[in-house]
């Protein structure tokens, strides 16, 4: 979504979400991790995604991530996933990325309902015994909305964690944070950062405040954490900002 534009969640923010599900029963937490396909030039980057797994594993929390099965991406989900089984995983990827983003030694051939729409051919899907279950989308937008939506529909201290990566990683990070400035969600948005990863990009916040591009109020949109410990927590400790627009979206 263009950062003005529709908004991707079918109500209001303003509407307070159950924390139960229609049956009674208590909504698990769902953490949507944003990271690389690729496992960074130094050991610190894997050991912090395993980590992170672990502790969502210990707290019952539920996975949504970008579907690969390579680098980081590949590693927070298949810790996962031998530690709570492959319902705590829920891979989304575009169909374009399914041949990029795959370890072929982790992949099991499949026909997408996707593909057999379009007239295409087998895919190759990770096998869900090893990362999961992984839903095959049409685009990036469709990917981005529907892991938002889990998040959205969690019990608390759901939110989003993003992990060291590239520029896939940062856009939807970035896109994130104004979908919460914007009004458009009030779920807890925090960047896990290792070995100074993203100092750059915090300074860059500090300096946007200082220079009046973005308000003073809403420097915490993004929070950061030095553990993965401290990032689950800051999740559930999460506070909104006053200063975030209060607009009513999908209503229009």
């Amino acid at each position: 979504m263009a950062s003005g534009g529709v908004s991707p969640f079918p109500s209001s923010r303003t509407a307070t979400p159950s924390s139960l599900n229609a049956d009674g029963s208590a909504k698990r937490t769902k953490i949507c991790v944003y990271c690389g396909a690729s496992p960074g030039n130094g050991p610190a980057h894997l050991e912090a995604a395993r980590e992170l797994a672990r502790l969502m594993a210990a707290n019952d929390i539920e996975l949504v991530y970008g579907g690969g099965t390579v680098g980081l991406m590949g590693e927070v989900a298949k810790t996962l996933v031998a530690l709570k089984g492959p319902d705590s995983v829920h891979g989304i990827i575009p169909e374009a990325l399914v041949r990029y983003e795959r370890n072929p030694t982790y992949t099991s051939t499949s026909t997408s309902t996707q593909a057999k729409a379009g007239g295409g051919g087998e895919l190759a899907v990770p096998a869900e015994s090893v990362f999961g279950r992984t839903t095959v989308v049409k685009d990036m937008h469709t990917r981005k909305q529907m892991m938002a939506q889990e998040v959205i529909a969690g019990g608390p201290g759901s939110g989003f964690i993003a992990l060291s990566g590239g520029y896939g990683t940062i856009e939807e990070l970035f896109e994130t944070a104004t979908w919460n400035q914007l009004g458009i969600h009030s779920k807890g948005i925090c960047v896990l950062n290792i070995n100074g990863f993203w100092d750059g990009i915090l300074a860059w916040i500090r300096k946007s405040v200082d220079e009046g591009f973005i308000h003073g109020g809403n420097a915490n949109i993004l929070v950061e954490a030095t553990t993965a410990q401290d990032a689950i927590t800051a999740l559930r400790e999460y506070k909104v900002s006053d200063a975030v627009f209060k607009l009513s979206w999908g209503n229009e």
